[in-house]
């Protein structure tokens, strides 16, 4: 499905730092060092929220900090230096899009483990068929 226009939202996503250790739906598509492409659901969001919290839950070394019926917020330690990343998903029911942002906390480069990260679960997401 083609990306679609987003509106502004009523929770926006933290912006990335000005640094090369966050992805986030939220940054200027120019940007492209950040900006990575919103979740458009295939499903409808009653079917493919509970999906998606189930996929975080079976996620290694994750931990859901924050849900609610448009909000999840997880964190995950990484398994060697045992680093944390936050990864924060927002639902926008009537345009029928998540937004979604994975960052490191500390440090500089993440070597693409956070965009690893979403694309990983954007792949599982769509072999589901929650998402396009």
């Amino acid at each position: 499905m083609p990306s679609q226009a987003r509106t502004q939202n009523t929770l926006p996503l933290d912006p990335c730092p000005n640094t090369p250790n966050c992805v986030s739906s939220g940054a200027a598509p120019s940007d492209t060092e950040h900006f990575i492409e919103p979740f458009a659901l295939k499903e409808n969001s009653s079917t493919a929220w509970p999906y998606i919290i189930e996929a975080l839950k079976q996620h290694p070394r994750t931990k859901l900090t924050v849900v609610t019926n448009n909000l999840i917020k997880a964190e995950i330690t990484s398994l060697v230096f045992r680093f944390v990343d936050d990864m924060t998903l927002l639902l926008h029911e009537k345009e029928q899009t998540i937004d979604v942002r994975s960052a490191s906390r500390v440090g500089y480069s993440d070597l693409g483990v956070n965009r690893n990260r979403v694309t990983s679960l954007r792949n599982r997401l769509q072999q589901a068929g929650i998402i396009y």
